[in-house]
């Protein structure tokens, strides 16, 4: 189900409507590469009820484990930065939407979002910052910011993380200035 609409979302499409007719269009070898049995995918009536129950923290909680199990194991070099920063989920405040505001750490160098902490409306990303960065593998990483989140105490967990204190230090043997 998650497969199927994350593919139609990509392509394009996005109520439960629109993913349905998705699935069904594109026939037999995309529901069989999908995992659904046979050629039948799920109805519009069916995806609001399974997306309708979803844990959703449960559900973020274990893309981010799973994301930051690939940063852990990957080569330093490809992953060598995280971006930390906040961005507004486009469309959604109209809708009524909750959890508008994210603060977001991603990983350029392997594409992925490893994290996402919502940020209340009554404050800013200084509130979740912290709570994102325990959560975080930054051992040998160089963490990026916008002057936002240029705090003392940012800047103390990261280092206390194991952050690269200076880009630098990852190309030479020899200990920052």
């Amino acid at each position: 189900m998650l497969a199927l609409a994350c593919a139609a979302t990509l392509c394009g499409y996005k109520s439960y409507g629109a993913m349905a007719d998705w699935g069904k269009n594109y026939g037999k070898e995309l529901a069989q590469a999908l995992g659904f049995p046979g050629s039948k995918t799920p109805s519009v009536g069916t995806l609001h009820t399974i997306f309708r129950h979803l844990d959703k923290k449960d559900l973020e909680a274990k893309l981010s484990a799973w994301a930051q199990c690939v940063l852990k194991h990957s080569q330093p070099t490809k992953a060598a930065v995280v971006a930390l920063d906040g961005k507004t989920l486009r469309g959604s405040q109209c809708q009524g939407a909750c959890d508008v505001h994210l603060l977001s750490a991603v990983s350029h160098g392997l594409g992925l979002t490893l994290l996402q902490e919502a940020v209340s409306d009554k404050t800013n990303e200084i509130g979740a910052v912290e709570e994102v960065l325990k959560a975080l593998v930054l051992e040998g990483r160089v963490v990026t910011m916008d002057a936002l989140l240029t705090q003392r105490k940012v800047a103390e967990t990261i280092v206390d993380k194991g952050a690269l204190r200076d880009a630098r230090q990852e190309q030479s043997p020899y200990p920052a200035p």
